[in-house]
């Protein structure tokens, strides 16, 4: 645990506020769920909570099975970082996903996309993939948008059309209803 040299009092009321630049660097936005949790030496920890981040094992052998069947690299992403990465940019796992991914993402758009074209974004905050075509479909439970599903090839022979996009739209719809029971 890193100190900030921040101290905030707790008001009236058993709150505290979280200093904007902490919130802005950790990506919480109003109305984001936190996990608190307390430990032997009297510390509190918040963590950002994820609810699909609770069914990471199911998402990476959902992965797999998309990477397989489809024969494109397959990532599930929480709206924040990358939960189940397989058939290449394994390095994904656990980055943190591109502010243009999360516009996406939030604004419930899906993406179908070459390097060239306008809506072709980065997916990751660091940018490494490499590749040529992208597909990502936003996953939403009970009304709310929770992640995504992307799909990157990086072979630029190898175009992405309707099939990958019925198959990525398919998988988000499956994991959001997933998440609903």
């Amino acid at each position: 645990m890193k100190a900030t040299g921040i101290v905030r009092r707790i008001d009236d009321l058993g709150r505290i506020v979280i200093p904007k630049e902490i919130r802005r660097t950790l990506r919480i936005r109003e109305s984001d769920p936190l996990e608190i949790f307390t430990d032997r030496e009297g510390e509190i920890i918040l963590k950002k909570y994820s609810p699909i981040g609770e069914m990471t094992t199911f998402a990476r052998q959902y992965a797999e099975s998309l990477a397989q069947v489809s024969g494109h690299a397959a990532m599930v992403a929480d709206r924040d970082q990358f939960i189940a990465a397989a058939g290449g940019y394994k390095s994904l796992m656990g980055k943190s996903i591109s502010k243009q991914l999360e516009d996406k993402i939030t604004n419930r758009e899906s993406v179908m996309a070459s390097r060239g074209d306008r809506s072709f974004i980065p997916i990751s905050e660091e940018g490494e993939e490499d590749c040529q075509h992208e597909a990502i479909a936003p996953i939403i439970c009970e009304g709310d948008v929770i992640g995504a599903v992307v799909l990157l090839e990086n072979d630029n022979k190898v175009r992405m059309g309707e099939v990958e996009q019925k198959l990525i739209q398919s998988a988000a719809g499956f994991l959001g209803r997933q998440m609903e029971q």
